[in-house]
């Protein structure tokens, strides 16, 4: 059996998708219980929507949106800024060997959605899609 590359269209490992989920987990709940020293940070709802990480699970991406949309740079660089304390935090609650370092993204999936939406609503569209079922050849 030809082990499998990590390169090109492979996809996660099961292991990458397990650590992801338990530090985006870990993550939302620290965001959530306002458990950092900074006091901007623990005032913002932040959505912690996937985490990715590497094949060799030393960074790990989390992506993110502050409730309601509002501050998404500002949520950005007050995450920069604090994640060293956040690795810290993470790393001792889940008790990893080696803690990956955090990274962040802004989610765009509900972006992505509307735009979807907003593509499904146009007219060319719907009429496209919803051809009378006499008309195909």
């Amino acid at each position: 059996m030809a082990k499998k590359s990590f390169q090109g269209d492979a996809g996660p490992s099961q292991r990458q998708l397990r650590v992801g989920e338990v530090i985006r987990r870990a993550l939302s709940e620290v965001l959530m219980r306002g458990d950092l020293h900074d006091p901007d940070l623990n005032r913002m709802s932040i959505t912690v929507g996937e985490v990715r990480t590497s094949p060799d699970l030393r960074i790990a991406t989390a992506y993110v949106l502050p409730l309601g949309g509002k501050g998404k740079e500002d949520v950005l660089k007050l995450l920069s800024n604090n994640t060293y304390e956040l690795r810290r935090i993470i790393g001792k609650k889940l008790g990893l060997k080696h803690t990956p370092e955090l990274r962040f993204q802004l989610d765009r999936t509900y972006d992505q959605m509307d735009e979807t939406r907003r593509l499904l609503d146009d007219e060319r569209v719907r009429r496209d899609v919803g051809a009378p079922d006499g008309d195909e050849g």
